[in-house]
């Protein structure tokens, strides 16, 4: 067998969403129950779960966007004013409304971003060519703004959390779910850098100057335990963090439960003159949905502080590219690998104009083709960063309009139909689990489930049985012991009318007598 070609392989670990639409699920489920009588107890439990479900979580919500409308960016300091609330009652409510917001977060399985998964994340480039860093004093309409570091600072001092990352004082990035994203096209342009980039790296190693200018490679610290749900890439062991790792083991020696997912990237194709010129397909891993929240602090000439906290909500972000997502993000100016091929470049062309001047016999011709070089390299350079630079702006542009969800009170009710909506699939299918397949212990009915989310949907998910058995034995409709449940019937005379139940219920009366004072005004008329 031949030398084996390197891949960038990311394992992703599943999580506990359950992205299933919930209406999916119950007529799947439905169309599995034998009678019509049990379908419409089932449907109807279904439904009773789910009002009572939203009921539960309605006074939680509605105090986390009661005291998010003091921290508003809009409207939120007007309200601060009005309530009449001192500086001390501010901060009780902003970290009462941190700790509502952290455990919604939980509860809809978003997870704060670490340092670990950022790295191996950022470990290469997909669209995005150029370093992005926070600029954290940046000056709009002649005010100078500041991304706050006391908001974050006091809020995990008394609320410590574990591995949390080096930005962790200015905002937090939260993550859920993963997903693909493939781009085809001819990227004749990226072809010949990465080619004239591989012979100048050739060149550097030729004449040694390559381990001079970057050195050896730093090996990433091996953490101690795998990291939960996160990017990990891996050349041997499965918790190992890298970027660049050889072919796959054998399957047999890998988890089936992970997903492994390869980053094909123009820089690791094998390029010749069969694909120069024709189409290819790049691939990156996405996060499905990220959540960033900050706050910014204004210092005028009052030096007066902003209460106002920000929340932005985006959708499919590819790894590679997360900067995207960075509050107050700084203009892109020339890499340090920029000006190393700037200042390379002006050495070796200067060494070699001396060494033709002190030739007895001078040519003007070569001394010329070498500064000519030299300098159109330069100007290679040069305009490929703007070149970069267009693309980022167009990048930006796209991520506030295609790919930004919502943001602040939007981006909130967001989360709290997300958990309603997790909450209510998950007692679902438990139930349903254990009057289709009979008692279970906990291990037995969380196998169960995830073998029907996988063989009925194709869905392979961390499903969250303790959640589920938390809800199942609030709503009184299972045993104690090994867990069993109770008919259709009776599970719903437990629940009872609830009242969405009833208010529908006079909502359709309402709606017939309607109809029938309209149709005897009409025979009257007629």
């Amino acid at each position: 067998m031949g030398k084996k070609k390197k891949k960038d392989i990311i394992r992703l670990e599943r999580e506990s969403v359950i992205p299933i639409v919930k209406r999916k699920i119950i007529s799947a489920l439905t169309n599995r129950i034998e009678g019509r009588n049990e379908k419409d107890e089932f449907v109807k439990l279904c439904q009773r779960a789910e009002y009572t479900i939203r009921a539960w979580y309605l006074l939680h919500f509605e105090e986390m966007m009661q005291l998010y409308a003091l921290f508003e960016p809009i409207h939120g300091d007007r309200k601060i004013e009005q309530h009449n609330l001192t500086p001390e009652d501010v901060d009780i409510c902003e970290r009462h409304f941190l700790n509502c917001l952290f455990q919604v977060m939980e509860r809809s399985n978003f997870k704060i971003t670490t340092d670990d998964e950022i790295d191996v994340a950022l470990a290469a480039q997909y669209r995005l060519n150029l370093p992005i860093v926070v600029d954290e004093s940046k000056v709009r309409m002649y005010v100078k703004f500041h991304l706050d570091k006391k908001l974050f600072t006091k809020y995990f001092s008394k609320h410590p959390k574990d591995n949390l990352p080096h930005f962790a004082d200015k905002y937090i990035i939260f993550r859920r779910g993963f997903g693909i994203d493939q781009m085809t096209a001819y990227f004749i342009k990226h072809k010949i850098n990465t080619i004239i980039m591989r012979l100048w790296m050739l060149i550097l190693t030729i004449t040694g100057l390559k381990w001079l200018l970057f050195g050896k490679k730093k090996k990433r610290r091996r953490p101690e335990q795998p990291l939960d749900g996160d990017g990990l890439s891996r050349q041997e062991d499965p918790t190992t963090i890298g970027v660049s790792i050889d072919d796959m083991v054998d399957d047999d020696d890998d988890d089936e439960d992970d997903l492994f997912v390869e980053r094909i990237r123009i820089e690791k194709m094998p390029l010749s003159f069969s694909n120069l010129f024709g189409k290819v397909t790049i691939q990156e891993p996405t996060f499905d949905r990220i959540i960033v929240v900050y706050r910014r602090e204004s210092s005028s000439d009052k030096k007066e502080t902003e209460r106002n906290m920000y929340v932005k909500h985006f959708k499919g972000i590819p790894m590679a590219d997360m900067e995207i997502v960075l509050p107050e993000k700084k203009n892109p100016g020339l890499t340090p690998m920029d000006w190393v091929k700037f200042l390379v470049s002006a050495l070796i062309g200067l060494a070699t104009v001396v060494g033709s001047l002190s030739v007895k016999k001078v040519d003007i011709r070569v001394i010329f083709a070498i500064l000519t070089s030299v300098g159109g390299y330069c100007v290679k350079t040069y305009f490929t960063f703007q070149s970069n630079l267009v693309s980022y702006q167009s990048l930006i542009t796209q991520s506030v309009y295609d790919k930004q969800l919502d943001s602040g009170r939007g981006t909130l009710l967001h989360l709290c139909d997300e958990v309603i909506q997790q909450e209510v699939k998950e007692v679902i299918i438990s139930f349903f689990i254990l009057i289709e397949q009979g008692e279970a212990t906990r291990q037995e009915l969380d196998g169960r489930c995830e073998d029907l989310l996988k063989a009925e949907f194709g869905e392979n998910c961390n499903f969250d049985v303790d959640d589920a058995l938390q809800k199942l034995e609030k709503l009184k409709i299972d045993d104690n012991g090994k867990y069993r449940c109770v008919g259709l019937r009776e599970a719903n005379d437990i629940i009872g009318t609830t009242t969405e139940e009833v208010v529908l219920k006079a909502t359709c009366g309402v709606a017939a007598s309607t109809t029938d004072a309209t149709t005897t005004t009409n025979l009257l008329d007629y």
